[in-house]
């Protein structure tokens, strides 16, 4: 590291929980930075996530569920949480086929990213998925309820940021897709 890199890094002295969550737990950091300066942040912490982009016939396998968060349905990629003991591949082969009813021949990792490196402590892992094989229908959770759609992909880059696709995370994993990609009509190639 860089000299100059140095002078930017906290080092933290205490970590609290203030609230502990089904989904994650907030946390309260004390941590010193540089010139001994002092600072309370708050992280929260959760487990990673998996995004899988299936792709069949020049179209998205999507999913549309509804979002608390947003009052509102949102078209996604499916995915979910990585559950504990599981890496992150079995994850993202598991969720396609929990939300989809299909597996995957082929599984490429795209990247992984922090949803949000202020707030947020854990990391979204994501994937495409193609050579899709119908293996039968959804097994949601029990409070779990979507709808599975095949969507053209230019509409999918077309519409992402849009209100009908609202969700950040979704739109990082059609990045790391087009980098890797690109965005014409065919089949990605390996």
């Amino acid at each position: 590291m860089q000299q100059y890199e140095s002078n930017l890094m906290w080092h933290e002295e205490k970590r609290s929980v203030l609230l502990e969550t089904p989904v994650f737990t907030v946390t309260e950091r004390q941590s010193v930075g540089p010139n001994g300066m002092r600072g309370t942040y708050i992280v929260n912490e959760a487990r990673d996530w998996a995004i899988v982009i299936a792709e069949l016939d020049d179209q998205f396998l999507m999913v549309k569920q509804w979002r608390h968060g947003e009052q509102a349905l949102s078209i996604e990629f499916p995915g979910g949480v990585i559950e504990r003991g599981e890496d992150p591949d079995s994850a993202a082969r598991r969720e396609l086929l929990e939300e989809t009813g299909c597996s995957a021949g082929t599984l490429i990792k795209l990247g992984m990213m922090n949803p949000n490196p202020a707030l947020f402590a854990n990391h979204v892992h994501m994937y495409y998925a193609s050579d899709l094989h119908q293996t039968g229908t959804q097994q949601l959770d029990s409070d779990e309820f979507v709808h599975c759609t095949k969507i053209p992909k230019q509409d999918v880059c077309r519409l992402m940021g849009s209100p009908d696709y609202p969700h950040a995370l979704m739109a990082s994993a059609l990045g790391l897709y087009i980098i890797r990609f690109g965005t014409n009509s065919g089949t990605a190639s390996k």
